[in-house]
């Protein structure tokens, strides 16, 4: 059986990449952050965090659940971390633990803090 030696051909180096392409490299168009930097705005949980004590809707939705398989919650925002978020309802005066897994996103009633 005859095979076309063309057909395999050997990747390019890294290097070889770069020096080919005229445009700017991916990674300097944003700010790098060492990883788990509590500091880097990207993340939900740092945004929630530096949003405390302002009033706004989580859109949750519970995919195994037929009851619960989307809701909205409101309240001030209590307390934020890295996989939770704790509100303060208005109504009933009553305390909810949201996980940030089910949270689709979040609706604040002011201008929020990103950075």
């Amino acid at each position: 059986m005859y095979l076309n030696q063309n057909l395999y051909t050997q990747a390019p180096i890294a290097g070889d990449i770069s020096s080919q392409s005229s445009a700017p490299p991916i990674s300097n168009l944003y700010p790098t952050y060492p990883s788990g930097n509590l500091e880097d705005p990207r993340y939900a949980e740092n945004i929630l965090e530096k949003n405390i004590g302002r009033k706004a809707s989580f859109y949750m939705s519970y995919n195994d659940s037929l009851e619960w398989r989307d809701r909205i919650f409101t309240g001030i925002i209590e307390q934020a971390g890295r996989d939770y978020a704790v509100i303060k309802e208005e109504e009933g005066e009553k305390y909810v633990l949201l996980w940030t897994v089910y949270l689709n996103f979040v609706e604040f009633y002011e201008l929020p803090i990103l950075h």
